[in-house]
C-alpha cells in the first residue's frame, strides 16, 4: 500500500523537464508531503505528447465514507470499478520518496538509489466533474517487503510514454517486479539483547 509520498522541488523540476507541455500553475504546485484527498501533479497523456496536471488522490467509495487511494496491479483489469480507468486513463505519478510504516510505527522512506525521482503508475477518473487519480500497488520486491507487503508500481523514465499509450506495455507493467529502492530511516529502534 502507499499512503503518503513526498514531493519536493527538485521533483517538481523533474516534472517540467519530461512535460513537453506544462500548465502555469503546475509551476507552483504542492511540494512536501502528499495525504489522500490533496491535489498534486501527475503526468497524463489527454493532450499530445505528457501534460502535468493537477488532480486529488483517492476515489471516493460509493455508498461508504472513505476513499480508496491504492489499487492491486493484479485485479485492476478484473474489478469493473477500475478496468475501463486502467485501459483508458493512466497516469504517472512522480515523487522524491513514498512512505511506509514498520511495525514500531516507525516512518520508512522508500527511493530511488541511482534517480531523484520516483515514477509511480497510477490511472484516473472523474467524479462529480473533478479528475482523481488512484496509484497501483504491486507484491512488494525485497528492498520493501521487510516493511510492507505491498509497493507501489514504479516506472523507469524510458517507460513513461509505453505506460500512457501503449496497451501492449500494460499487460507487461501489471506484472513485473519493480526496482530495488533504498531504505531511509530517521530513527530506527534498536534493541540490546
Amino acid at each position: 500500500m502507499c499512503g503518503r509520498y513526498y514531493v519536493d522541488d527538485e521533483t517538481a523540476r523533474e516534472i517540467e523537464r519530461v512535460v513537453q507541455e506544462i500548465d502555469r500553475k503546475l509551476k507552483v504546485a504542492h511540494t512536501g508531503d502528499v495525504y489522500p484527498s490533496q491535489a498534486a501533479a501527475v503526468l497524463t497523456g489527454k493532450m499530445e505528447g505528457l501534460r502535468a496536471e493537477q488532480m486529488n488522490w483517492g476515489f471516493p467509495v460509493y455508498q461508504r465514507k472513505g476513499m480508496l487511494i491504492n489499487a492491486r496491479a493484479e485485479m485492476v483489469l478484473e474489478r469493473k470499478m477500475f478496468r475501463d480507468s486502467v485501459l483508458h486513463r493512466r497516469c504517472i505519478i512522480p515523487a522524491k520518496h513514498f512512505y511506509e510504516w514498520d511495525s514500531d510505527k516507525n516512518k520508512v522512506n522508500f527511493l530511488r538509489k541511482d534517480k531523484p525521482v520516483l515514477y509511480m503508475a497510477g490511472f484516473y477518473n472523474c467524479f462529480q466533474g473533478e479528475d482523481r487519480f488512484i496509484i497501483i500497488t504491486t507484491q512488494a520486491n525485497a528492498s520493501v517487503q521487510k516493511v510492507h507487503d505491498r509497493m507501489p508500481l514504479i516506472l523507469e523514465d524510458k517507460e513513461l510514454e509505453n505506460w500512457i499509450y501503449d496497451d501492449k506495455f500494460l499487460d507487461f507493467a501489471l506484472h513485473r517486479v519493480p526496482v530495488q529502492l533504498m531504505k531511509h530511516q530517521e530513527y530506527e529502534q534498536q534493541s540490546l539483547f
